[in-house]
């Protein structure tokens, strides 16, 4: 198994680094922070134009026919730049999801949209309880004739105050089983009842709350099958764990670039801080984490993309990089001293976001049982 990246994968990576690094400077990410939409819609015609909306879709939607690894290697760049915008929610979460279950229909009007750049989307999944498991799920949906009526609250949903389209998982029938009777509905954002509100975040990542009250939406807006949402939903939160641990490898080895470079031009004592031996042992220590992560994180994307069983290497993934990432931020912010804890350096943009993303779809012990449970069942 050659996890390399490919010629067309280098060139696509080495593309993105040099558009990335022009396109979208720290000082853009810094501005988008305090902007009410969180990014500018010339960075995503651009990024849509150079057809990294439609990497991973099928030509015969507008796509270029690419897999998930060739999405990661854009992930990982977009986790290095902290590219700001609803990338990852609308492809990530909305397009393949759609690409997955819905039908002929659903697709060639939502995924051709999305390749074109014309269509946001996001998941709203979790709720108060928090939790990725199917029991945390109680957001209704009843039938009324030939329409659904929603009622519930979602929370942490990205990039909900911009999304065309919602896709909101609810419990269509009461089962035994936690897993059964859960639905997708795709609820546009202007419907009556529906009100999404941006949370105040840590990382200033847009994340927000929808309340849906009385929100009706037509039967032909479900995905997939009534009562059969979740496996649905668990493929594509397989894809999310994996694609967000690419983006933390992005931003572990940012601040490990910056921490070398720092260490180089700081000087104490008359010589540079990175001559002595316990910050070159610092630094040792990133470094061996990073490619530890990049090890990892890439074999769960290589078995996403390939369709193969990838539960346990996926959870492995995420228990490993959020906590890899925490001691990156931690021993960087050593190197750098006080400074690297002011606002005015950038270092504090990636541990800010380093702490939200170690939560994001679970933390590294509930991941670690996860894989346990996946390893010592095959």
């Amino acid at each position: 198994m050659d996890l390399g990246l490919s010629e067309v994968q280098q060139m696509l990576k080495s593309s993105a680094q040099e558009f990335l690094s022009r396109e979208c400077p720290l000082t853009l990410v810094r501005e988008m922070e305090e902007d009410q939409r969180g990014f500018t819609d010339g960075l995503w015609q651009q990024i849509a134009g150079l057809g990294w909306t439609g990497v991973v879709f099928p030509e015969q939607y507008g796509g270029t026919g690419g897999d998930f690894l060739d999405l990661a290697v854009l992930l990982e760049e977009m986790g290095r730049a902290l590219l700001p915008g609803p990338f990852f929610s609308t492809v990530v979460l909305g397009g393949l999801t759609v690409l997955d279950a819905g039908t002929d229909g659903q697709k060639q009007d939502i995924v051709s949209r999305i390749c074109t750049g014309q269509l946001f989307m996001t998941l709203a999944l979790t709720e108060p309880s928090a939790t990725y498991e199917p029991w945390g799920i109680s957001t209704t949906a009843t039938r009324q004739g030939d329409n659904y009526i929603l009622n519930g609250t979602k929370l942490f949903v990205p990039d909900a105050h911009v999304a065309d389209l919602i896709l909101v998982a609810a419990r269509t029938s009461d089962e035994g089983d936690p897993s059964q009777g859960i639905s997708l509905f795709l609820v546009p954002s202007g419907s009556p009842g529906l009100t999404v509100t941006q949370l105040n975040t840590i990382a200033a990542d847009r994340q927000c709350e929808v309340v849906l009250e009385q929100v009706s939406v037509p039967a032909t807006s479900m995905l997939g099958d009534a009562g059969e949402g979740w496996p649905i939903v668990e493929r594509t939160l397989q894809r999310a764990i994996a694609g967000k641990c690419v983006e933390m490898l992005g931003g572990a080895q940012a601040v490990l670039d910056m921490t070398v470079e720092y260490v180089k031009q700081r000087t104490q004592f008359g010589r540079p801080v990175g001559s002595f031996q316990a910050v070159q042992h610092h630094c040792a220590q990133m470094a061996t984490d990073v490619e530890g992560s990049r090890n990892v994180v890439y074999l769960a994307a290589w078995r996403v993309s390939e369709g193969l069983p990838s539960q346990g290497e996926v959870s492995m993934a995420k228990a490993w990089t959020s906590e890899a990432l925490q001691r990156v931020c931690a021993t960087a912010h050593q190197c750098h001293g006080a400074i690297g804890f002011t606002k005015e350096h950038d270092l504090q943009l990636y541990t800010r976001r380093a702490k939200v993303q170690e939560l994001t779809y679970g933390d590294a012990n509930f991941h670690r049982e996860l894989a346990l449970q996946h390893f010592e069942a095959r």
